[in-house]
């Protein structure tokens, strides 16, 4: 792990992570206008968290980067909407996790976008159970439901397909190094 955790990749993961905090503050502040006025849509808006970790990992390649990388967006959006301090910390805990256990089942070897994107599937559906709970889907009509859950499944899926494409930049631009680059 320390070989993982150098001072490039942490770079990386810094710079990586104040871009995606700052998008992460972002969807902190537009919850608020979300849940009052388009709750359904709240799953979505979530799932911008999930690009810290497909950057970094689809970037670095490296065990460690995507948890890394979500603690440092966590930090940074925490200092532009401080009310969610808690809530940036145990979601970027959470998909750092789940995103760095997706990895580990492959021994840190797949680094290929439909392993994101599965992982995405899976911090959807997790998003989705955890949020219905507290934005009281079953008070909500039939379809105002299917059109939560399909968004809270949808919306770290797209936010993973922009990852992609960012990491696929900066790999061009030769922020992954050569290395990193030799691996895939």
């Amino acid at each position: 792990m320390a070989r993982s955790l150098d001072t490039r990749t942490l770079l990386v993961c810094a710079a990586v992570g104040v871009a995606t905090g700052l998008l992460g503050a972002v969807a902190g502040w537009v919850t608020i206008a979300v849940l009052a006025a388009a709750p359904v849509v709240y799953g979505f808006v979530l799932g911008v968290h999930v690009l810290p970790g497909v950057i970094a990992q689809r970037l670095l390649r490296r065990p460690g980067a995507a948890l890394a990388t979500h603690v440092l967006a966590a930090l940074v959006s925490s200092a532009f909407a401080p009310m969610y301090l808690w809530q940036f910390l145990l979601t970027a805990l959470l998909f750092g996790g789940v995103q760095e256990a997706s990895a580990a089942i492959g021994r840190y070897r797949s680094w290929s976008p439909l392993r994101l994107i599965a992982t995405a599937v899976a911090i959807g559906a997790l998003v989705a159970v955890a949020v219905a709970f507290a934005a009281d889907l079953e008070n909500l009509a039939l379809w105002a439901q299917v059109l939560y859950i399909v968004l809270a499944v949808a919306g770290p899926v797209a936010w993973s397909i922009v990852g992609l494409s960012v990491s696929a930049a900066l790999r061009r631009a030769g922020v992954a190094g050569t290395e990193a680059s030799r691996q895939g």
